[in-house]
C-alpha cells in the first residue's frame, strides 16, 4: 500500500527498461536484446539466487492471496514494460508494427521466466543465451 493508501502497482524484481520516448526508439531493440541475453547469462551463474518474486510465486501463492495478488501484478508489470519495448521497436520499424506488442510481450515474459528456471536446473550460459537469442530471432520482422 501506498501513504495514500492506495494499492502500489510498482513491479518488484528485476523488470526490462522502460522505452516510450520517441528519441530511445532507436536503440529500443538493442535494450531489448541486452535485457533478454544479460538475463540468460546471470541465470547461468550457479550463485545467482533467482528471483524472489518467482520464487514466493511458486511456493506460497496457492496459500497466500497477499503474494498471489502481488505476484500477478509484479509480472503484469513487467509484461507492460516489455510491451513499451516492444512498441518502441514497432516505431523504429525493427517489428512489424501489425504484430500485437502485448500478446508478443506475453512471449518474451515467458522465456524470461524460462530461462531463469532452466538455468536453475544447470543448463549453461551458451544454451541459455541460444534461447534469448532464438526468441528475439522470432519476433516478426516489418514486411519488406
Amino acid at each position: 500500500m501506498t501513504a495514500a493508501g492506495e494499492e502500489d502497482r510498482r513491479p518488484l524484481g528485476d523488470e526490462p527498461p522502460r522505452d516510450g520516448q520517441p528519441d530511445d526508439d532507436e536503440q529500443a531493440f538493442e535494450r531489448l536484446s541486452a535485457y533478454l541475453l544479460g538475463h540468460a547469462t546471470a541465470c547461468a551463474e550457479r550463485r545467482q539466487h533467482g528471483c524472489l518474486v518467482a520464487k514466493a510465486t511458486a511456493e506460497l501463492t496457492e496459500h497466500d492471496e497477499v503474494v498471489s495478488a502481488r505476484s500477478l501484478i509484479t509480472f503484469e508489470n513487467v509484461q507492460l514494460a516489455l510491451a513499451a519495448g516492444l512498441e518502441a521497436c514497432q516505431r523504429n520499424g525493427d517489428i512489424d508494427p501489425a504484430a500485437d506488442a502485448r500478446q508478443l510481450a506475453g512471449l518474451l515474459l515467458a522465456v524470461h521466466r524460462g530461462i531463469e528456471a532452466l538455468g536453475k536446473a544447470g543448463f549453461d550460459e551458451n544454451a541459455l543465451r541460444s534461447m534469448a537469442e532464438t526468441a528475439l530471432a522470432a519476433l516478426p520482422r516489418p514486411p519488406r
